[in-house]
């Protein structure tokens, strides 16, 4: 069976679970992309199988429809975003989601290991409410779930909250959303941030960060946010991001 870079394939030795795209080859090993799941991982071309039934994220995507604010009388000014992702196809779908929701939204793609030595300069370029700082991520199972050695990107994600944190201390002032699959959930919060992954160490949909910032960026200015209803909007509720209690970001205004 011949393979080419950009098929929809799963995996056979993980009960062809979860749907990837062929990202690279060489000789008889595969790098696949999670098409759905921020997961890169890699395969043997003889462990793969062509994607027989594509994945179905109707019922996930009808739980978090934007938001319409284009309603009534009063005018409203959403939280502004600004999204890092190393991800290239991932940061599209979030700013295609963020447009949706009319809301102003700014995307940079950037590698995990540069996040740290950036993310003041972009801080001050764009001065944002919201910061996601996301894309891959891994824990290596039986070690020491503490220790971000024991990931493949925490260590990066926790020097860009840390910096972005000398650039604003407040966390309301600055709501910082940051991790992948698998993230140093503890180490993330530590850090400084307000939302993270992963609790339970589990994978996160695309579109979980986005989801989370786009409520922060629509809710009002003057109240907390529903800590466990916006936790179930994401893919797999609390076992993938959890956070603390934070205020929305919107203001509302009176008349249009």
């Amino acid at each position: 069976m011949k393979f080419k870079i950009g098929d929809l394939v799963t995996r056979n030795s993980y009960n062809n679970d979860l749907l990837f795209k062929i990202k690279s080859i060489d000789k008889d090993l595969c790098i696949l992309e999670g098409v759905n799941i921020r997961l890169i991982a890699d395969s043997k071309i003889d462990d793969l199988s062509y994607a027989k039934n594509i994945e179905d994220d109707s019922e996930f995507l009808s739980r978090i429809e934007p938001i319409n604010i284009d309603r009534d009388d009063y005018f409203y000014l959403p939280g502004k975003i600004l999204h890092i992702d190393s991800d290239k196809d991932y940061l599209n779908r979030c700013m295609n989601y963020y447009e949706k929701s009319h809301i102003w939204a700014n995307g940079i793609l950037e590698s995990e290991n540069d996040m740290p030595f950036k993310i003041a300069d972009y801080l001050k370029d764009y001065r944002p409410d919201i910061l996601v700082i996301t894309g891959h991520d891994a824990y290596y199972k039986n070690m020491n779930k503490l220790d971000n050695k024991s990931y493949k990107n925490s260590i990066y994600f926790v020097n860009s909250i840390i910096e972005a944190r000398k650039y604003e201390k407040s966390h309301d002032k600055l709501i910082i959303i940051a991790g992948g699959c698998q993230s140093n959930y503890e180490a993330l919060i530590k850090a400084g941030a307000n939302f993270a992954s992963s609790p339970k160490r589990v994978n996160i949909h695309a579109l979980d960060p986005a989801i989370i910032a786009s409520t922060l960026s629509l809710s009002d200015i003057s109240e907390d946010i529903d800590l466990k209803r916006v936790l179930e909007k994401t893919k797999y509720g609390s076992d993938g991001i959890g956070g603390i209690k934070t205020k929305g970001t919107m203001y509302i205004g009176y008349p249009r």
